[in-house]
Parts: structure tokens; C-alpha cells; sequence
């Protein structure tokens, strides 16, 4: 069989060379197209569904909110198991699937079982899904420089406008945000007054709840004029809160602040943010979404930053806390310089031993064609290019120059013998 082929081939080198400038170019367009990163993801296929229930304590949680939701979700087909945590006020279930499953039809599905379950969990409770991300997606992490600006404002800043405008990039499932305050307005009820005037916990939250809405009206012509009337309630400052009424006493209004403190202060922290050792600091992490190019997101994600810093406060930056793709970048050039230095150390080994270039070439012309060959079947198999795989090719470049150096030399003295028995 072996002789066939290597029969066929001398007779039709034109083909051969063809075939070999095919697969080639075949292997440059799969090397393009296939997704770069530098960490293997070695992820379950699994699915997250968040509940928050503030206040509540880990058994209500677990009781009330994780195990309805983890009975429920038990039919899903496909599923390899499911495990459930509770904590102080919020529930996450896990679902690993099969590897073999699409993680969107599996997102789908839990949607699906979700829409039932829901019904079992207490009034208002609402579980959500985790982004359609894996463990390896944190791919870039930042934090806003800015001297002179408090935690809040920066924070405020993070959430509302730096956040939104990453999330548009193509290839971004969520941008976690950390660090800072997250403002709000804190109403300190004095216990004592509620009991003065006779008002109840659930009548200052509803009327806070109420006084802060907006409200439609209707259209109405006059004049030839159309006119929309509308009410508007939605708080602006500190002063409408304190100024909403929350009963009666006679004639007189009782108000907020007749019964409590108005302050604006920061949410509840579990943690800090500490940058260097030289104090908080407040950014986000940007997550790649499931099967996305790691090395183009990041790209597009700095493409991004230029045009957000455009719009951001005089003195604030953003400054780049982790970057995967100077690893990425690492791992590629490293394996390019591989290969340039065995190209060239086997070139002046065969030139020194065999003092033939023809034959250096054959063996130098087969180690990138190897490399873009292996590419094809990286991406036909779905398997990133990465540190595991890429080092991998980096070694079998040494089995591939082995293996040409042999036959090359093998030919060449059969060739040689040859020779010498024709001329004698």
C-alpha cells in the first residue's frame, strides 16, 4: 500500500503539490477561524439559576426557595446531576448537563421548567439565569482611575454608563461589577414615633413604595391641540422623600420625616476591592460568552474602551487590571519561534551531514504544512487553540522533523547507491 502511494505520488508531483498548497491554505483559514485562548476550558456544561430573597436566613432559603427548584428541575432531559446552595438571602441551583448538549438548548429548557416552578416559590420571589458564560470566561478585568472621585460616584459611574457600553461588544455575556457603594436612599425609622402616631412598618413601605412611581394619564384635545396629561412621582432628591405622607393625625399630615431620618448612603458591602495596597478601588469584570473567540472579544473590548473614555469625566481613566491576551499572545509567539528555530536548526543539520539543499527543503517545507493540518482538526473537533493544545503542537514538531530527517536521509542514501551502481 505504502509503495502504491509513494509510486503514485512520483509520477504526479503537479497533484501532489497541489494537494499540499490546498491543505495548506485549508489549515491558515481553520487556524483564523478557530476560537484562541489560554486556558483550556474544562468547565462542567452546566446551567445557573440565581434567586435572591433578601433577609430571609439559608434554611427559609433552602427550604422555600432551592429544594422546590431543584425537585422541579430533576426532569429536565439530558441532565448528569443538579446541586443546590443556600446563603444568607439568595439560592443557586446548578444544572450540569451532558458535553454533548447545546448550551443554549439546555438554557432553553430550564426556561421552559422554570416557568412552572416559579409558581411554587413565595410571592415575588423571581429566579433568573446565571450569564451563558464558563468558569474560564473572566478574560478582562478593569478599574476606573480616577483621584478626587468618592467610591459612590465612581460606582454609579461603573453601573451606569462604563458597564452598559462594554455589554454592547460582540461576544460579552455580562460585566460584573465590584467595588464602591451602590447609592440608595436610607430611611432610619425612629421606633418610638411609629408608636406615637399609630403607624405600621408596612404603612411607611407602601407609601414609599407608592410616592415613587410615575403615573399615565390620558389625551385630550383643545384648540386643535392634543395634550397628554401624566403624573410625575418618581423621587429626584432627598427632600421628596422626607416630604411623603404616610398618614394622618386630625387635620395635620404626618410625613417621613416626622417619624425618621433621611440620609443617601451606600448598600450593604460583604467585601472590598483593594487595588495594590494603595486603597479601594471600583471596576468590572468583563465575561466572554460561551464558545467565543477570547483573543477577538478582548480586542473588541479595548476598541470599546477608547470610545467610552471619550464620554467619561474629566480625570477618570480606565486602567486594565488583567489582560488574558498578553498570555494568549505569549503562547503564540512562543510557538512560532519554535517552529522558526527547528526550521533552522534542521536546515543546517541536513546541509552539514547530506550538503544537499533540496533535502533540507523537503523537510522544512513539511513542518508548517504539519501545523496547518493540525488546525483543521482542532476546529473540526470543536478544541480551541490554546496552552494545552498549542504546546502540544510544539512538541510533535520535534516527533515531525524526527520523522523527515529519517526518510529524507533514507532516500538520499538509497538514491546514492543507486547512483553508484548504474555508474559501475
Amino acid at each position: 500500500m505504502v509503495r502504491h502511494l509513494i509510486s503514485f505520488s512520483l509520477r504526479n508531483r503537479y497533484l501532489v503539490l497541489l494537494l499540499g498548497i490546498a491543505l495548506f491554505a485549508w489549515g491558515v483559514f481553520s487556524m483564523k477561524q478557530n476560537p484562541i485562548d489560554a486556558i483550556p476550558d474544562l468547565s462542567e456544561n452546566q446551567v445557573i439559576v440565581f434567586t435572591e430573597w433578601m433577609g430571609r436566613s439559608p434554611q427559609i432559603i433552602e427550604d422555600q426557595v432551592t429544594y422546590p427548584l431543584v425537585s422541579n428541575l430533576q426532569g429536565i432531559p439530558k441532565i448528569k446531576n443538579i446541586r443546590g446552595s443556600s446563603m444568607f438571602g439568595m439560592s443557586f441551583v446548578y444544572i450540569v448537563f451532558e458535553d454533548n448538549v447545546d448550551i443554549y438548548w439546555a438554557r432553553t429548557r430550564v426556561l421552559e421548567r422554570l416557568n412552572y416552578a416559579q409558581r411554587l416559590l413565595p410571592e415575588g420571589i423571581t429566579p433568573t439565569l446565571g450569564p451563558d458564560g464558563t468558569g474560564v470566561g473572566h478574560i478582562f478585568w478593569y478599574s476606573l482611575d480616577a483621584p478626587g472621585y468618592d467610591l459612590g460616584e465612581l460606582r454609579a459611574l461603573q453601573d451606569w454608563y462604563v458597564r452598559f457600553g462594554l455589554q454592547t461588544v460582540k461576544g460579552v455575556s455580562e460585566v460584573a461589577s465590584f467595588g464602591g457603594y451602590q447609592k440608595q436612599y436610607q430611611i432610619n425609622i425612629d421606633p418610638h414615633k411609629l408608636n406615637y402616631y399609630n403607624i405600621t412598618m408596612m404603612d411607611v413601605l407602601r407609601a414609599v413604595k407608592s410616592n415613587n412611581n410615575d403615573v399615565g394619564g390620558r389625551k385630550f384635545e383643545m384648540s386643535n391641540t392634543g395634550y397628554i396629561v401624566r403624573g410625575l412621582g418618581y423621587i429626584k432628591s432627598m427632600e421628596d422623600v422626607k416630604n411623603i405622607p404616610v398618614g394622618k393625625e386630625g387635620s395635620a399630615t404626618i410625613k417621613i420625616m416626622d417619624i425618621a431620618t433621611v440620609q443617601m448612603g451606600g448598600d450593604l458591602r460583604l467585601g472590598i476591592f483593594d487595588e495594590n495596597g494603595e486603597g479601594e478601588a471600583v471596576g468590572g469584570i468583563v465575561v466572554m460568552r460561551y464558545g467565543e473567540n477570547a483573543d477577538a472579544v478582548i480586542k473588541d473590548v479595548k476598541k470599546k474602551i477608547k470610545d467610552i473614555e471619550k464620554g467619561l469625566p474629566e480625570g477618570v481613566k480606565l486602567k486594565v487590571a488583567y489582560d488574558r491576551s498578553e498570555l494568549i499572545e505569549s503562547a503564540i509567539q512562543s510557538v512560532k519561534q519554535s517552529i522558526w528555530e527547528e526550521m533552522i536548526v534542521v536546515s543546517l543539520i541536513v546541509l552539514l551531514f547530506l550538503f544537499h539543499w533540496r533535502s533540507a527543503f523537503i523537510i522544512i517545507i513539511q513542518i508548517p504544512v504539519s501545523v496547518a493540518a493540525s488546525f483543521i482538526l482542532l476546529q473540526a473537533f470543536g478544541i480551541s487553540s490554546n496552552i494545552m493544545s498549542i504546546t502540544g503542537i510544539a512538541l510533535a514538531i520535534g516527533v515531525i522533523v524526527d520523522d523527515g530527517i529519517v526518510m529524507v536521509e533514507n532516500a538520499y542514501r538509497h538514491l546514492a547507491d543507486a547512483k553508484l551502481e548504474k555508474e559501475s
